[in-house]
This record gives C-alpha cells, sequence and structure tokens, in this order.
C-alpha cells in the first residue's frame, strides 16, 4: 500500500466518521479528497466506495449540480477505464433518484444492484438492493410490496447484521406505519430503532427516529410527545448541513403550529451551541470571547453591562480606554454579525448610553440542561 493510499484511507474514515455525527459538510471535504486520491491511484474499488457516500450527502444537502458532475465523473472513467460500476453505486444512484422523485429511474437503478448482487453473490449487496427497493415502494405509495421488502430483510439479518440496513429498515417500517395509520405500530418499531441507534451511536440515524416518533405521536393524537421529539429534533439538526431533514422537521412543526422552539435564540450551554430562529444553527467555532460575552448578555435580559464590566468579566483584564473600547466595539460588532438576522435591524444586541445589553422583548433562551429538558 503507498503513502497515497493510506492518506486516501484515513481521509475517508475521517469522511464517514463526520458523516456519523452529522457534519455533513466536513465529511464532504474529506470524501471529496479521499476519493482523488483514490482516483490518482486507480484503485477504483475504493473510489467507488467514497463516491458512493459523496452521492448520499449530496442528495441530503440538496446540492444537484455536485450530483450531476459526480455522475458525469462516474460515466467518463466508466468509458476511459474500462471498469464496471457496482451494486452499491447503483443503488446510491437509486437514492439520489428517489429524493428527485424520480421514482422509475429510481427502480431501474436498483433493478442493475440488486442483478450485480445476485451475481456476485454478495448478500450485503442484496440487501442494500432490496432496502432501497423498500424506500422507493413507500414513496410511491406501495406500502404492502414495501413491507414485503423489508420483511424479506429479516431473512437476511438472521445470518448477518448489516447495522446501517438494519436501522434504517425499522425507520422505514415505521414510518410506513404511520402512513397507515397504524401509530401504536410505528412507535414500537420506531423505539427499537432507538434502540440499535444507541448501540451504534450513529447520530444522523437518531435524527431521523426522532422526527418520525414526533409524527407517529402526532398522528396518535398525542400533540404534546409530538411537540417534545419534534422539538428535540430541530433543536439537535445542523440546517445547513442536512437541509431535507431539517425542512421535514419544521414542516411537521409548522402543522403542529409550532416553528422549532418557543425562542427567537436558544443558547445550549452545556453543548455550547446556539440556534436562532431564522438563521439555524450559529457555528462559532471556538469564538470563546463571544460566547462568554453572548452568555452574559443572555443570563440577564435587560442589564445594561458597562465596557469596564465587559472587559473585567470576559476578558479578564483591567479596562483601560485606549485599548479595550475599539476591542469591545469590534467584538460586539462580529457577534451582531453572527447572531442577527439583519445586521442592520438588530434585535438582540443593543447599545446604551454607558454600555450594551440583550433586548428585553426578545425570547431568549439559556438552556443548562444540555438539552435533557423541554
Amino acid at each position: 500500500m503507498t503513502q497515497s493510499q493510506t492518506k486516501a484511507d484515513s481521509l475517508f474514515e475521517l469522511g464517514r466518521l463526520y458523516t456519523d455525527r452529522g457534519d455533513l459538510i466536513l465529511a464532504i471535504g474529506k470524501l471529496k479528497e479521499s476519493a482523488e486520491q483514490y482516483k490518482f491511484e486507480k484503485d477504483f474499488a475504493s473510489y467507488l466506495k467514497a463516491t458512493n457516500l459523496l452521492l448520499r450527502l449530496y442528495a441530503e444537502t440538496e446540492n444537484q449540480d455536485e450530483i450531476t458532475g459526480t455522475k458525469e465523473k462516474l460515466q467518463d472513467l466508466v468509458l476511459k477505464e474500462g471498469f464496471e460500476l457496482n451494486s452499491k453505486t447503483y443503488y446510491t444512484l437509486a437514492l439520489c433518484a428517489s429524493y428527485k422523485k424520480q421514482d422509475e429511474t429510481a427502480l431501474d437503478y436498483l433493478q442493475k444492484a440488486l442483478a450485480l448482487g445476485l451475481a456476485h453473490d454478495s448478500k450485503e449487496d442484496i440487501c442494500y438492493a432490496v432496502a432501497g427497493t423498500a424506500l422507493v415502494y413507500a414513496g410511491l405509495g406501495k406500502y404492502n410490496e414495501a413491507l414485503k421488502e423489508i420483511y424479506n430483510l429479516q431473512i437476511f439479518f438472521q445470518v448477518m447484521d448489516i447495522p446501517e440496513i438494519r436501522i434504517s429498515s425499522q425507520i422505514l417500517n415505521g414510518g410506513i406505519f404511520i402512513q397507515m395509520g397504524k401509530y401504536d405500530q410505528a412507535i414500537e418499531v420506531l423505539w427499537q430503532a432507538y434502540d440499535s441507534v444507541r448501540q451504534t451511536k450513529t447520530i444522523t440515524m437518531q435524527y431521523y427516529v426522532l422526527l418520525n416518533l414526533g409524527r407517529a405521536y402526532k398522528g396518535a393524537g398525542d400533540k404534546e410527545m409530538a411537540r417534545v421529539y419534534l422539538s428535540l429534533a430541530a433543536r439537535s439538526v445542523d440546517s445547513e448541513n442536512m437541509k431535507n431533514l431539517a425542512r421535514s422537521i419544521q414542516d411537521e412543526l409548522a402543522d403542529l403550529g409550532e416553528s422549532g422552539s418557543d425562542y427567537d435564540l436558544l443558547f445550549d450551554v452545556e453543548k455550547h451551541s446556539v440556534l436562532e430562529r431564522k438563521i439555524g444553527k450559529v457555528d462559532f467555532k471556538n469564538q470563546f470571547i463571544l460566547l462568554d460575552l453572548l452568555k452574559l448578555f443572555a443570563q440577564n435580559q435587560g442589564k445594561v453591562y458597562s465596557k469596564e464590566f465587559l472587559v473585567e468579566q470576559v476578558w479578564k483584564q483591567e479596562y483601560d480606554p485606549g485599548v479595550h473600547d475599539n476591542k469591545i466595539y469590534v467584538t460586539i460588532k462580529r457577534l451582531r454579525k453572527m447572531i442577527e438576522p439583519d445586521y442592520d435591524k438588530p434585535k438582540y444586541i443593543f447599545r446604551a448610553k454607558n454600555g450594551y445589553f440583550m433586548n428585553k422583548s426578545a425570547r431568549v433562551l439559556v438552556d443548562q440542561s444540555g438539552g435533557k429538558q423541554q
């Protein structure tokens, strides 16, 4: 194994780790690097592995241009290098088509995926093809056909375990029961999926479980429980990383008459996370001064903090006008740019004659529980 291949493997594993924890934008960057390294080494099997995951992330982040560009690269390689796409690549292309509601195209890809799985006697590839077929059938409203495919998977799971497919099929099963009005069965299956997710620690799948639990409880008439799980999902999902999922959650909350949070600004102290109603998750990128400053303002809305106090509490320094006045001005400006939906019309951080304060009428919550309480 060359040094380049070793680096590509490391980049791929890092990309997969970022994927599992929901940092899809970071994952895409690492996976693109790994794919290029594999391509340079002409390790096409590994190149397809990285590309398959990339295509799925492009679908989730709704980057159609990248999907189209990646498909063109695959076609060029097939023509130039003479290798064939494998079963999982066709499965991934089917998922991309399914995201765009191109169901007939998706089913055609899945038939090719299944044929290759059978030809190579690969039970894993067969499972992926069957799971994809169930997903497309569900999207078409063919719930009984979808359930048959899901139950076929159980036969394979008796002799082999593919956690990704097993858990995603449980989530899909729950979603189908919701569409069929079988809410109690949906809730039972989804809690089984939740237990499975806890074992694998795949955060992204946990978000889908929360979304579907919210849907199931809503269908069962328990709007309070639905609100709990959907709000938790909304607070957990980064709308920039997972656009499709975030929109689905917001749609469900809107149907409940909610908007993801009763607050304009939510500060999760334990997770160092800030969620703004319109902006979504605010990434402070280890900007601890800004975080400390925001926390101080948010914990005491309406209280005016003098420049002297801010310097002593946040910077832990003795106030010197010549040194600190401009620093405070620049820092407040940076904070506003991060949290204000309209910088020219601030709604959070205001300036007083002798300092700065958090607008008392803004609905702000400082959550000390780390999201454990709703």
